[in-house]
């Protein structure tokens, strides 16, 4: 299947301007003591919404290759900040800086490369059912939840959030802390999201997904290992939403 020269031009400035955005955002840790927590979310942020916004001006058909190409553009990104060549390029030192936290080091890149194979394994069957069913669009209220609540839980959470719990992580036995107020904005972002696609349920299946999904979704994003919320969040978002679908 051929590509569109439309989806080259898009990942093309896409790409450009996520590392415009890392490096600046690297600078701003570096020489303006920014909290990388906070850098850490631009990024997350610039990560989950210049794609559609490009889209807007920039279109193409998607498709089993485009997805398959934006699978390999993710870990060839994340690639570039491998210890050998970030330790040669003082820029892409800088760009690392604006991901890089103290409390996640050594494994910051480990966990960025695991959990985003773990989110794509739960995204692809996720996409194939939905696409079968004619409910596509339903996806983009799991992924709102976890790019937009998720991406406020942290940067929220550390500016107001003083009542705290722990959750562990991946190949450490180091306990990490979470906040409740943090938790609540992927609660709050999760209603808004089915809100905004409350065309495609019945009444019934409107009041069942309020009720489930945001304390499903929330519950997933509290207990999973740090750093690891993404493909928990599309398991407990998509399995909920295939069920509501299924059953009412």
């Amino acid at each position: 299947m051929t590509v569109p020269f439309e989806f080259w031009l898009h990942h093309a400035i896409f790409y450009a301007l996520l590392f415009l955005i890392h490096y600046v955002c690297g600078l701003l840790v570096i020489h303006r003591n920014f909290k990388v927590n906070y850098t850490r979310k631009i990024n997350h942020f610039a990560f989950f919404f210049l794609p559609p916004l490009l889209s807007l001006a920039i279109e193409y058909t998607y498709s089993p290759a485009t997805f398959f190409i934006d699978l390999i553009c993710v870990f060839i990104f994340l690639t570039f900040f491998i210890e050998p060549l970030r330790n040669k390029v003082r820029v892409l030192s800088i760009m690392f800086c604006s991901f890089d936290r103290p409390e996640d080091r050594p494994f910051t890149l480990t966990w960025l490369y695991t959990q985003f194979i773990a989110s794509y394994l739960v995204l692809i069957p996720l996409l194939v059912y939905f696409e079968s069913h004619e409910m596509l669009p339903l996806v983009m209220i799991i992924i709102i939840a976890n790019g937009v609540g998720d991406g406020l839980a942290e940067p929220v959470g550390i500016k107001f959030g003083k009542k705290k719990y722990t959750t562990y992580a991946l190949f450490t036995q180091q306990k990490y802390v979470r906040s409740y107020m943090g938790s609540a904005c992927v609660l709050i972002s999760t209603v808004i999201a089915i809100l905004a696609f409350h065309q495609f349920f019945n009444a019934t299946q409107l009041v069942v997904a309020l009720l489930v999904m945001p304390i499903l979704i929330t519950l997933a994003e509290a207990f999973s290992p740090h750093t690891w919320d993404s493909p928990l969040i599309y398991a407990s978002g998509g399995v909920s939403l295939i069920g509501i679908f299924h059953y009412l």
